[in-house]
């Protein structure tokens, strides 16, 4: 017999995640300044980057060949003003997952609450970034 979900869906959320990066400052710079993010400073090994009021990247500079892929949900209106920064920076994005650099998007894109339109674009180390809204 599997495995099934716990029926109450407040049982567990992500609260962080460790995110190893060849470069501690170009990717702090990245999250903050791209992505809009806030700097919470130095925690022990890691650089803490605030995503929202219950979810923190702890940035390790252990190294990294990318390859991640993390997905970040927004408002419409939030999605619009990060994914406006992202083409004023000129950071390369794609309408899907595999098609990084088409400059096209957003596209259809599936999530965990449904579909969405999403745009994915790569971090200074090569891991995937799926920006998207609802």
């Amino acid at each position: 017999m599997g495995l099934r979900p716990a029926q109450d869906r407040s049982v567990a959320h992500l609260d962080h995640l460790i995110l190893a990066v060849n470069d501690l400052a170009r990717s702090v710079r990245f999250y903050t300044t791209v992505l809009g993010f806030g700097d919470e400073g130095d925690e022990g090994p890691f650089r803490v980057v605030r995503v929202n009021e219950d979810l923190t990247l702890l940035l390790s500079p252990w190294g990294t060949t990318g390859g991640a892929h993390l997905a970040f949900a927004m408002s419409v209106s939030g999605f619009d003003e990060v994914f406006a920064r992202v083409r004023e920076c000129g950071v390369e994005y794609g309408d899907a997952f595999d098609s990084v650099g088409n400059q096209r998007g957003p596209g259809d894109a599936p999530g965990a609450r449904g579909p969405g339109k999403a745009v994915y674009l790569f971090d200074p180390d090569r891991h995937l970034i799926e920006l998207r809204h609802y």
